[in-house]
């Protein structure tokens, strides 16, 4: 089962509720995990969740603005200092890597496990166990992407009717043969495992968007997209008086591209600091909400930090119970 974590959903600054961009994805391997993005202080949210940066596997960087990436050289020394001695494998731009290196270099800063980077612009696919992922390129004021992690499961169901036509009783023999190994009855008799096993496989998309002004960039996906994970900095109001683009989209614009192309599950994150929890103060984070539930009719959420979510096998996005 995948699972999202929020470790940060504001945009440009911190605000009291929520941190800069950063969010987690546990993979269905045990204890495996993904970062992308790494706003200041993701390091610190890290530590009121329950993964761990020994257990991390990559970190995806979707563009070189700060509210995405500051975090990244604290994150690296600190997993230095908690023993890690596994390589760990940053997709970024190059820009990424040479603040990093940068930093590294002036504040001699030791890392006792390899660091590799690997440019965005020049990855085709990246492998994570079961999970493939791609990137793709956004319009923003920088070069920005968004990334796709597809999750390919193998399911073996047993043809029970099969079996019991062939007067095969019910016991480890069945066991066995779900597991793909074949048996030799006591009498003698083999069984093939394919011949009572159908296997099927099935694969499950999330894209995990940077700042991005053209949603339907992202119909550049291949398959069906089950979770889209995509910025509203703004309503589309404020998004017309924040000046000419390519900068970031509204929650009508994101809704829109999710409505059109039938994405069942959307999840808006990456919100100014100017939308209050309530409307007595300002402009309300409803408004967000509201405006996208106009266009979208699908299952909508809006994240706030440390919020988790679980993809279930037939492909719906459960918001799980708070755990820190």
């Amino acid at each position: 089962m995948l699972e999202l974590i929020f470790l940060g959903t504001s945009s440009g600054v911190p605000t009291k509720e929520r941190n800069v961009s950063a969010v987690a994805l546990k993979l269905p391997e045990p204890k495996s995990w993904v970062l992308i993005d790494c706003g200041e202080g993701t390091q610190h949210q890290i530590l009121h969740t329950r993964l761990s940066l020994q257990t991390l596997k990559a970190i995806f960087i979707t563009h070189i603005h700060g509210d995405h990436c500051y975090g990244l050289p604290g994150l690296i020394a600190s997993a230095g200092m908690s023993g890690r001695t596994d390589p760990l494998y940053i997709i970024a731009p190059k820009a990424v890597q040479l603040m990093y290196e940068a930093i590294q270099g002036n504040t001699q800063l030791h890392i006792p496990y390899d660091v590799h980077f690997i440019e965005t612009e020049l990855m085709a696919t990246y492998s994570l166990g079961n999970t493939e992922v791609t990137a793709h390129k956004l319009s923003h004021r920088v070069p920005s992407h968004g990334f796709c992690f597809a999750t390919t499961t193998t399911t073996n169901e047993l043809q029970t009717d099969k079996l019991e036509q062939d007067g095969i009783e019910r016991g480890p023999v069945w066991g066995k043969l779900q597991q793909g190994i074949n048996v030799t009855l006591s009498d003698g008799t083999p069984l093939n495992a394919s011949d009572y096993v159908k296997t099927t496989q099935s694969t499950q998309r999330i894209v995990i968007a940077g700042d991005n002004d053209q949603p339907a960039l992202l119909s550049s996906v291949e398959g069906n997209i089950d979770v889209l994970v995509h910025e509203s900095t703004y309503t589309e109001e404020l998004l017309e008086k924040a000046g000419p683009g390519p900068q970031h989209s509204s929650a009508r614009r994101v809704a829109t591209f999710a409505a059109e192309y039938r994405i069942p599950n959307l999840v808006l994150t990456h919100f100014s600091a100017r939308f209050q929890a309530t409307s007595s103060r300002g402009d309300s984070i409803n408004d967000v909400k509201v405006e996208a539930e106009s266009v979208y009719d699908g299952h909508l959420y809006l994240a706030n930090d440390f919020d988790t979510f679980s993809l279930t096998s037939v492909g719906n996005l459960v918001k799980n119970e708070l755990l820190l």
